[in-house]
Formats: structure tokens, C-alpha cells, sequence
């Protein structure tokens, strides 16, 4: 067994490997590493059957290089101080490779979700939600939440309300917190963000031949053979898009009541909907049940997702793993060392900080939202409709050509607000890998896990630098 190492630890190991490629200052480096602030406490909660239990919570703001901070809320039994630090510190990084212009952070209540009832989540949501109010670690223009483990749009809709209750003179109270409901203020596509800027990166990734044949692989993602651990939001949507739009084959499928296997590939709404039938994802008709849960990291595939928590993959089984390219779907699921050794067997890890970042950069569209008051394509839809009619009438009178009521609809179509979601997403996800890419062709022989910090310690220190803080 290897002597396990702490996960902010872990985050810094990947900060000092990179940070040694660059000529930035000892001090500039030390300003970036460090967490700014993080904060403890405690606050009574009273649950249904009207006993009092006092619940810890945390939240850590890694850097204000930019404002506001920027990162989720779990609930879990094992948050603690160090995950809560670990995490705004990888938010931090993640927003400055994908260029989203806020600073890291991270939040957590220490509950099992479900082990409370709506109400009394409701009840504990609404009072941290409080206590962060009440220590200024939340606002538009401060710290922006987002759900993370057992959160998700109901929750972020809880903290919008209270927040409105407790800021009544925010104008741009709706931006203290992202992935809202639609209705209270949230964006369209946010909810697969995630995994659909996966594979949005993925896809990518996967494009060029001259990458792909060191790892003895044909170009694009027709055909892969993909493995899926976490069927929570972020894995189910990866899956779902490698699926049906890349054309990609998941050949195993691993969840905490067991895993699952099938050469022949699954339809992953076939599994789900037996899931939700059966309340497993055993037994599915066509899939062999695995005997460990955990041998379904280990199944032959080309493309391994990781989508639940912190170091699934470690010394301890990375030596058994068989997949070639590895996508960090969740927050640090390749433990450091077992990420170097990987690298060192060939397989290609694409890194938590890039490729799962797509959450945050359609948060950031919903934060825009908020404080423009204004929808996505309110404006420009009409107007880009009638100009696209306006075209094909006169091509229709220059060449005799005939279009169909249908083909104009289609051609003429001005975009929705999820049109201009998911092109931003895209661009921003195919942009981010293309510099990282470029960071690892000069720096011969490292990894895409330290070219894509390699870009985030350049694009903070600009911002430090360009303010005159550091020579």
C-alpha cells in the first residue's frame, strides 16, 4: 500500500511540477499556491422528529487573483478542511485554463444527504446559506456557489431565494449562485454541462492522427470502447454524448451497488431506464455482472471516465489499468503518483482542471445572464431570422432555385439561448486543449495534467503581474 498523501498535497505536487517549467518569481508562485482563505463552523439544524444536531461546514476561497470566487457545495459524510482546500485550489486553476475570469473556491456541509428529509435539507441549505451571508463569503461580486456532490439546481434554487431575503437591495442578487432552475434565473444546457464539455474536449482530443497512433489508436471516437465509473449527472451525460454523438461504444459501466460489462457495447438509456426499474444497474439484460465493483476500472477499453470522487485510481491499481486514454470527469480521481506512472506506461490522462470543465464555463454564461438581465438570444434571434430569409429569397430570384418551407426554417433559424451555450462551450473547450497542447509539444516529455497547469500558472501570473504586484 502506498503511504497516502493529503489531496491538497496532491494538488500542489501537480502545482510545483509545473511551476518548475516556468521563470516565474519564488514569491509570484508561493501567491498562487497558497489558499487565501478557508473557513470552519458550526450551526444547529432541527431535523423532523425535532431533536437539534449541529452540523460542520466549510468553505475555502483559494485566490482572488479575480472576483468573484467561483466553486461548488457537496454535502458528504467525509468533507473535511483539506478536500474543501483541495478542491477551491483545482477550481482556481480550472477557471484560468479555460479562461473563465473568476478565483477558486470550494464548499461542503459534513451530512450524508440521504439520511434527511427535503425539508430538513431544505432547512440546512437555508442555513449555511446564512452563515456564509453572514461571514461575506457570498455574493455576486464575492463567491459564487454551484452544486457539487448530492447538490444540484434545487439546492442552488434555495440559496438564490435566501440570499434575495437576506440582500433585498442586490440588483444582481440572482448571480450570488449558479445552475439554478430555469425559472429563478438559470441557463439552458447547464445541467449537462459537464459532460457535454467533456466531450466536446474529448472529441478533440481524440481528433489527430499523430497523437492518437503513439497510443496505437485510430483518430476520432467512432468506436471506442469506453468504460463509465459514476452514473450521477456528469457520467451519464458523458456517457449518453460519447454515445449518441460520437459514435462511441460503452463497453462497461460502474456504479456503488456493483459494475457491469458488455464487449458489445450498451445503450445507456436502456441501462438507466432498467436502473430505475429495478433500482440497480445489475442484471442488465445482454451485461455480465462483475464480481468487484472495482474490476470495472480494469476492463479492456480505450477510454476509461472516471465521474465519481477523489483518487478511484491510485499505486494501488493503476499497474492493472488497461485503458489508454483516461478522462478526469471528477476532481482529482488519479491520484499524483498514480498519474505519473500512468504517464510512464503511455496512457494519456486528460486532467480533471481541463476536461471537466465545462460546469464551470456554462456557470459562468448564467452568471453573465444574471447581471446582463437579459436572456441568451433575446435580442439577435428575429433579427438573425429575417437576415437569413432575407438571403435565401434572393438566391431563390438569382438562380431559379426552390427552397421547401422546411429547409428555410432550418436554414434561417436564429439561435436560442442553448444554440449560444453550447457554441460557447464548445469554442471554449477546443481553444483551452488546443494551448495546453501546444504547452506540452514545447516542454517535451510531460503530460497533458502539467501543460494544462502550466497554462493556468501563466495566464494568473499575467493577471498579477499586469496589476504591478509582482515584477
Amino acid at each position: 500500500m502506498q503511504s497516502p498523501i493529503s489531496f491538497f498535497d496532491q494538488v500542489n505536487t501537480n502545482f510545483d511540477r509545473a511551476a518548475a517549467l516556468t521563470d516565474h518569481s519564488a514569491g509570484l508562485l508561493s501567491q498562487i499556491k497558497e489558499i487565501n482563505s478557508v473557513i470552519h463552523f458550526t450551526f444547529p439544524i432541527k431535523r423532523d422528529s425535532g431533536e437539534i444536531e449541529v452540523l460542520h461546514a466549510w468553505r475555502a476561497e483559494h485566490s482572488h487573483h479575480m472576483l468573484p470566487t467561483k466553486g461548488g457545495i457537496r454535502y458528504a459524510a467525509m468533507v473535511n478542511e483539506d478536500e474543501v482546500m483541495a478542491l477551491a485550489a483545482l477550481m482556481t486553476y480550472k477557471c484560468a485554463i479555460v479562461d473563465v475570469p473568476f478565483g477558486g473556491a470550494k464548499g461542503g456541509v459534513k451530512i450524508s444527504a440521504h439520511e434527511y428529509s427535503e425539508r430538513e435539507l431544505e432547512r440546512i441549505t437555508r442555513r449555511f446559506t446564512f452563515e456564509l451571508f453572514k461571514k461575506n463569503f457570498i455574493g455576486p461580486g464575492l463567491d459564487v456557489p454551484a452544486p457539487d456532490f448530492a447538490t444540484g439546481p434545487r439546492e442552488m434554487g434555495w440559496i438564490a431565494d435566501t440570499y434575495a431575503t437576506l440582500a433585498p437591495q442586490d440588483i444582481n442578487g440572482l448571480g450570488c449562485v449558479t445552475a439554478k432552475p430555469i425559472q429563478q434565473g438559470g441557463i439552458q444546457g447547464r445541467t449537462e454541462a459537464t459532460g457535454r464539455g467533456l466531450f466536446f474536449a474529448l472529441r478533440e482530443v481524440c481528433s489527430l492522427g499523430r497523437d492518437m497512433r503513439p497510443l496505437d489508436l485510430s483518430p476520432g471516437l467512432e468506436g471506442k470502447k469506453v468504460v463509465v465509473q459514476g452514473l450521477g449527472n456528469v457520467g451519464y451525460h458523458a456517457a449518453k454524448f460519447l454515445e449518441e454523438e460520437g459514435g462511441a461504444k460503452i463497453v462497461g459501466l460502474i456504479e456503488y451497488e456493483g459494475a457491469i460489462s458488455s464487449p458489445n457495447g450498451m445503450k445507456i438509456e436502456e441501462v438507466m431506464a432498467h436502473r430505475r426499474e429495478t433500482g440497480s444497474l445489475l442484471d442488465f439484460p445482454g451485461a455480465q455482472n462483475l464480481d468487484q465493483r472495482d474490476e470495472g476500472l480494469e476492463l479492456d477499453c480505450d477510454v476509461l471516465v472516471p465521474a465519481a470522487l477523489e483518487n478511484a485510481i491510485t499505486m494501488d491499481n493503476a499497474s492493472r489499468l488497461k485503458a489508454k486514454i483516461i478522462a478526469e470527469a471528477a476532481n482529482g480521481p488519479v491520484s499524483a503518483e498514480a498519474s505519473e506512472h500512468l504517464h510512464d506506461r503511455g496512457v494519456m490522462v486528460v486532467p480533471d482542471a481541463f476536461i471537466n470543465a465545462g460546469g464551470v464555463t456554462v456557470s459562468y454564461f448564467e452568471w453573465l445572464k444574471n447581471l446582463q438581465h437579459i436572456r441568451f438570444g433575446r435580442m439577435e434571434k428575429r433579427f438573425e431570422e429575417k437576415a437569413a430569409r432575407q438571403i435565401l429569397n434572393a438566391i431563390e430570384h438569382a438562380t431559379g432555385t426552390s427552397f421547401s418551407d422546411s429547409e428555410i426554417n432550418d436554414f434561417a433559424r436564429g439561435a436560442d439561448e442553448i444554440d449560444l451555450v453550447n457554441s460557447g462551450l464548445e469554442e471554449t473547450m477546443i481553444k483551452a486543449y488546443n494551448e495546453i497542447r501546444e504547452i506540452k509539444k514545447r516542454h517535451e516529455g510531460i503530460d497533458l495534467r502539467t501543460a494544462s497547469m502550466v497554462s493556468a500558472i501563466d495566464k494568473i501570473a499575467g493577471v498579477y503581474k499586469h496589476r504591478g504586484l509582482f515584477p
